[in-house]
């Protein structure tokens, strides 16, 4: 197989991964390994998981739980929580598959790095109940509109503008990761300017839009932006090397993805998470590997902290991953 026709072909890899769908390699092959979510109420659902709240015990009265929606081919339902129980608060997540905690197949809502983001605020402040709505596959296109999952309100951002509005007085943190799905088509093309230039001129449409609408729906809640690592760095363990493989050079691009990203935070009041600094996702110093060899840091992190190295090529975060994200993310909380 050409390195161009592997390229294709771990595109589209990606691309289900990224709407929920694990694909093996087997004896050549692509076999299909479909994977189920979780959800507050049901260690089960459709593969294209969508919006649930999510706690760290069984769900309490008031918490959201997400029903299978029949009208919607692998979609879910999802009912907000009427209120906390006296001196618990609430923390909103919301974004695609990484506030969803995907990993191997399945949405871990209250893990991944929401779940140890909650434990900060906790805390910090007191109970604090996980509210997560984020739907793997989301991009910022589908977040304003719909069309991922299913929502009362018809969308992850119109439900999250009504639990903030509602909540406004009990909410003490709202995260946001939104943005990688919209280049993610282009990454194995090496993240292509040809190819991202129209997907961040539509990041950078409707980005703006989401996190003004969020502060506009809680003025006074505290909203964290994540930006984003590079997972297109693998790019160098299929050819090229150095800080001149198509992999380094992914680097350009996904830059101008997090400076769209931290614009719109900032305009919007909000602080930004730095977890591309936090992967060291410029630094391109060598280190060694256990059981591969030496590669540049930024290509360690990736294959170290995701589970992008080859066969998997699965551009989500393993636990260290989540566990650097989160830590990104507290840094920022006041």
């Amino acid at each position: 197989m050409s390195r161009r026709s592997l390229a294709a072909a771990i595109t589209a890899v990606v691309l289900l991964l990224g709407a929920g769908t694990v694909l093996g390699f087997a004896s050549g092959a692509f076999s299909d390994v479909l994977g189920g979510g979780t959800t507050a109420t049901s260690t089960s659902s459709p593969t294209r998981t969508g919006p649930t709240a999510a706690t760290t015990s069984p769900a309490p009265s008031g918490t959201p739980t997400a029903t299978r929606d029949p009208a919607t081919p692998g979609g879910t339902a999802i009912t907000t929580p009427a209120s906390a129980p006296p001196g618990t608060g609430y923390y909103v997540a919301l974004g695609d598959s990484l506030a969803a905690g995907f990993q191997n197949g399945v949405d871990h809502r209250a893990e991944g790095y929401v779940g140890a983001v909650r434990k900060a605020v906790e805390a910090r402040a007191g109970t604090t109940e996980l509210v997560n709505l984020a739907c793997s596959g989301e991009t910022t296109t589908s977040m304003l509109d719909g069309g991922g999952c299913t929502y009362d309100r018809g969308s992850q951002l119109a439900e999250a503008e009504q639990f903030l509005r509602d909540h406004a007085a009990d909410v003490r943190l709202v995260t946001l990761d939104i943005g990688g799905n919209d280049v993610a088509r282009c990454g194995f093309a090496g993240l292509e300017p040809s190819c991202t230039k129209p997907a961040l001129a539509t990041l950078a449409k409707n980005l703006p839009q989401i996190t003004s609408r969020l502060r506009a729906a809680a003025p006074h809640v505290q909203v964290v932006v994540l930006n984003y690592y590079d997972p297109f760095l693998v790019l160098d363990l299929l050819g090229g090397s150095g800080t001149s493989g198509p992999g380094q050079q992914s680097v350009v691009e996904l830059t101008k993805l997090n400076a769209a990203i931290a614009g719109s935070a900032r305009a919007a009041g909000a602080r930004v998470a730095d977890v591309a600094g936090a992967f060291d996702t410029t630094v391109t110093t060598p280190v060694v590997v256990k059981g591969i060899g030496t590669l540049p840091t930024n290509l360690a992190r990736i294959v170290t902290w995701t589970w992008m190295a080859p066969p998997r090529f699965d551009f989500h975060a393993n636990d260290a991953g989540y566990a650097v994200m989160a830590r990104a993310v507290e840094r920022q909380l006041r």
